[in-house]
């Protein structure tokens, strides 16, 4: 039953507390037993919540058996990346320079993804300073890739990559600075979305570009990330970088075909000398 829950889809989940076929609270305990199962392998997070998670399970179980549902995220487990505040622990970067940087506040989006009733279950392994490809990390350990604890999860939103792959989270916050997503997402096979630059805050999150950064959604499935983006997305004054636009719900576009769509294809890709030749002729055959 464990495995059920954790790989289970956003949609699944809520439709399942909602209808109280399912409590927030048995998701929640299903999450820390796949933590427990997976992390001496994986080493995919540095910093777990278990007390105030299981409190926030069981007012989000009050809360919704009082008809006060949130919305799909209630009840729903997830994780930040370490360089996400938390307020009352360190934001650390994964680093030995910020081990005492405990936050004051939480960030944005912390506050964006308590709002919305999700469970935040932990802080997630990357790449020190958030800088690096493949996540690995000596400092605080290399996390490790589920389907093969051999490779890498790529970087370096590493912890919250392996962790959704693994089932220990439904979703997690990744940022993006040059791949720091996408790479981890691809290399862990699930989804992952670098929104528009100033369409997530970055209030609160500790930066690596302050004007290349992006924060978000990192799960398995695109509705997933669809979810969180309208949980997340919006307008924070706190980031001076974030665009004062209307939110449009990210659900709306799930059933719609690429037919409208125009994909970019840069002529020359970054690192292109050293594309292997099958990657190459896969890229340009898509594109043609």
């Amino acid at each position: 039953m464990t495995h059920e829950i954790t790989f289970a889809s956003i949609d699944e989940l809520s439709s399942l507390i909602r209808g109280g076929e399912l409590s927030p609270v048995e998701v929640t305990d299903a999450a820390f037993e796949r933590i427990q199962e997976t992390e001496p392998k994986l080493n995919a997070f540095l910093e777990l919540f278990e007390e105030g998670a299981r409190s926030a399970a069981r007012e989000a179980e009050a809360e919704i058996t009082a008809g006060r549902y949130r919305g799909p995220l209630h009840g729903v487990p997830v994780g930040l990346k370490d360089l996400v505040d938390v307020a009352g622990s360190p934001t650390t970067g994964g680093s030995p320079l910020f081990q005492q940087n405990v936050a004051r506040t939480d960030a944005t989006i912390t506050s964006r993804f308590r709002q919305a009733g999700a469970i935040i279950i932990g802080k997630t392994n990357l790449v020190m300073h958030a800088m690096g490809a493949t996540g690995l990390n000596p400092y605080t350990g290399h996390p490790h890739n589920p389907w093969d604890l051999e490779r890498c999860t790529g970087g370096s939103s590493s912890g919250s990559g392996a962790a959704i792959a693994a089932g220990c989270l439904v979703g997690a916050i990744g940022t993006d600075t040059g791949g720091s997503i996408r790479m981890p997402a691809s290399m862990c096979g699930i989804t992952g979305l670098k929104p528009t630059y100033g369409r997530v805050s970055r209030a609160g999150v500790l930066d690596l570009s302050w004007s290349c950064d992006h924060v978000g959604p990192m799960a398995r499935r695109v509705s997933d990330c669809a979810y969180m983006m309208n949980a997340l997305a919006g307008y924070d004054p706190r980031d001076p970088a974030s665009a004062d636009e209307p939110v449009v719900d990210y659900t709306l576009g799930l059933d719609r075909g690429p037919e409208d769509l125009r994909i970019g294809v840069p002529s020359d890709y970054f690192f292109a000398e050293n594309v292997d030749p099958e990657i190459d002729s896969a890229v340009r055959a898509a594109s043609t």
